[in-house]
């Protein structure tokens, strides 16, 4: 696909890496954030939607108040709250040179999660976007209990690091384009600090395994790594939506990808797009309850059935009526997560048995399915 295809995209998210707002010695590098600022702001002169989604909070925190890297989640949390105030302040301070209003939002798990909050989430974005605001999206690592809850420990959550969440609100917004940018070049066919002949992949048609195989873990500065940059590809491609990941730490990064140059790599959207709903139950959700199926109803899943009592083995954590699960096959592989009908408890009663005997075992009946197909997502 021509990279001109990819710049004529009206509503775009860029995400900027934690790596890419620092110098080689750990200090704010003003200059590249600076020139981000004045290539973000032109976009948004010219009609762009921007929406920003930055890291970099924890690591200003440090900084700020001279201590090392360290693993102990409070103090984490607590130069999260130290460096969220330099952070917005560097932004405010640059976009407002531009004459660009900027707009501060901290999101954590559940605002995805919890569906009136994803929509409210949305109708705000909206609303700043349609006043020509400039939205600037962080996790909010200050109140986020994911590492501290002992809930979590059993729970797959919709987001850990700043690659998905941006990848969330570009499917949450229909963005057409979402830019990661890093301290990489790209995708590499093999790893360039261990072959020195390992050649960047331009282009990228479909995420599949293989492709998630050449992702690398993070950096010391960073959280994602980029098999989570390849996730949120993979998650922005199925709803149509275009990925180029590239160095934010070339000069005019932001005003060469807009130029149409083959900057870094281009991650190709799939034809047939999910619908908002379905990407919410598959991405967006936190997902703690588990529903072990058979051959048999993995098979009906998979060619777009309801998920029945009758091919159920067993039930796995609890649930509520209306909470997203993950379905998994008897290998405990999960094929895809749904809007559950049923709570845990009253699935456990019912597995393995027919449709019809549902009335009788529970005394009531909501479905003939634990699941419906219009609310199951497949992975």
């Amino acid at each position: 696909m021509n990279r001109k295809e990819f710049v004529k995209a009206e509503r775009i998210v860029i995400k900027l890496g934690t790596n890419t707002l620092r110098n080689d010695d750990g200090e704010v590098s003003l200059p590249r954030i600076y020139s981000y600022i004045e290539d973000i702001a032109h976009l948004v002169k010219t009609g762009k939607e921007v929406i920003l989604v930055t890291s970099g909070a924890v690591g200003l925190g440090r900084k700020k108040i001279n201590i090392a890297k360290t693993d102990d989640v409070v103090e984490k949390q607590a130069c999260a709250a130290i460096g969220q105030c330099k952070l917005m302040s560097l932004y405010e301070d640059g976009f407002g040179t531009y004459n660009v209003t900027t707009a501060q939002v901290l999101l954590t798990e559940d605002d995805f999660s919890q569906r009136k909050r994803y929509l409210n989430l949305r109708n705000t974005l909206n609303k700043l976007l349609e006043l020509k605001v400039l939205p600037i999206i962080n996790q909010n690592d200050t109140v986020s209990t994911v590492e501290l809850d002992e809930i979590y420990q059993d729970m797959q959550v919709c987001f850990s690091d700043n690659d998905k969440l941006s990848a969330l609100v570009t499917s949450e917004m229909d963005a057409d384009l979402l830019i990661i940018l890093s301290d990489v070049d790209g995708l590499f066919d093999s790893n360039p600090k261990d072959n020195p002949n390992a050649n960047i992949i331009t282009e990228v048609k479909e995420v599949t395994d293989e492709i998630l195989k050449l992702g690398k873990e993070a950096s010391e500065n960073g959280r994602g790594g980029f098999r989570s940059k390849l996730e949120a590809a993979k998650l922005v491609n199925r709803f149509g939506g275009k990925v180029i990941v590239a160095n934010g730490k070339m000069p005019s990064v932001i005003k060469e990808i807009f130029a149409g140059n083959e900057i870094g790599t281009a991650f190709l959207p799939n034809e047939n797009g999910l619908s908002e709903k379905k990407r919410w139950i598959g991405y967006a959700t936190n997902v703690i309850g588990k529903i072990v199926v058979n051959s048999g109803a993995k098979k009906a899943i998979l060619n777009n059935s309801s998920l029945l009592p009758i091919g159920i083995v067993k039930i796995l954590n609890e649930f509520k009526k209306g909470e997203v699960v993950s379905i998994m096959d008897e290998y405990e592989n999960e094929i895809a997560r749904g809007m559950v009908n049923y709570n845990s408890e009253d699935c456990k009663k019912i597995i393995g048995y027919h449709s019809d005997d549902i009335l009788k075992i529970l005394g009531y009946k909501n479905y003939d399915a634990v699941v419906t197909r219009d609310n199951i997502t497949l992975l």
